[in-house]
């Protein structure tokens, strides 16, 4: 008989998850409930697949859905009208110079269909903490000392976990996602996670993969070297406007 609620997790921050490909169908990719977001359990989590995902006054919710959307770093696509704005632009890239406040820029973007933020002050606290390990990172798009975009996740080994982008100026979170993916690739990482479903993410190159292509890939990945520590030691700053060229 086919599991009908979500495995509930062990008080313990190393207990070990459920396999994700026994995560539910409906809703699509629901595994397991409960625990709590220590940086072991994330990363754990992160490791096998998972995500937390729930809102506030829920118990947390962890997801494995089926199929994944990924980008492979070569693949993120910017439109021609969009490199023509990006060459007469005077954006700079950095990492992790402003991680909090990006999270922060995050939980306050408006989402179409979605009333309120699933970025609570506890997931903002755990991803601090995870920033300050150097494994959670971020990548921002400044003019001048204004922020006016950026991306936020999580990189364990080669593999690329992102979270949530945001715009202040029109295009800033496609700017931050397309430097993402080309700083990625110059350290030999092949593919952003990008979770679930999302027009915009798909006319930006994102494929859909079966789960169990994402686990193969995701096994192997976390296993290899990577950019870890802070990525403000890695990324000098650079012009957006060379984004266009790629």
């Amino acid at each position: 008989m086919s599991r009908t609620l979500p495995w509930r997790l062990a008080d313990a921050p190393d207990a070990p998850f459920p396999p994700a490909s026994s995560a539910l169908r409906h809703p699509d990719g629901l595994l397991a409930v409960g625990g709590d977001l220590s940086p072991v359990r994330l990363l754990n989590a992160y490791a096998g697949g998972i995500f937390p995902w729930f809102s506030e006054g829920e118990p947390i919710l962890w997801w494995s859905p089926d199929p994944r959307m990924v980008f492979r770093t070569e693949g993120v696509r910017l439109s021609s009208r969009f490199r023509r704005t990006l060459r007469r632009s005077s954006w700079d890239i950095r990492a992790d110079t402003a991680f909090e406040t990006v999270m922060r820029r995050c939980a306050l973007a408006p989402r179409p269909g979605q009333d309120g933020t699933w970025i609570s002050e506890s997931m903002i606290r755990a991803y601090v903490a995870l920033h300050r390990l150097g494994f959670a990172h971020s990548v921002e798009v400044w003019e001048d000392r204004q922020l006016v975009g950026g991306v936020y996740g999580v990189c364990i080994g080669s593999m690329f976990f992102a979270e949530s982008m945001f715009s202040d100026a029109s295009g800033g979170s496609k700017a931050a996602l397309a430097a993402l993916a080309r700083l990625l690739q110059g350290w030999g990482v092949a593919a952003i996670d990008a979770q679930v479903e999302n027009p915009h993410l798909r006319r930006m190159g994102a494929e859909h993969w079966p789960r169990a292509r994402f686990l193969d890939h995701v096994q192997d990945a976390v296993r290899r070297d990577g950019p870890g520590g802070s990525w403000a030691t890695r990324v000098s700053p650079w012009p957006a406007r060379h984004l266009a060229d790629g």
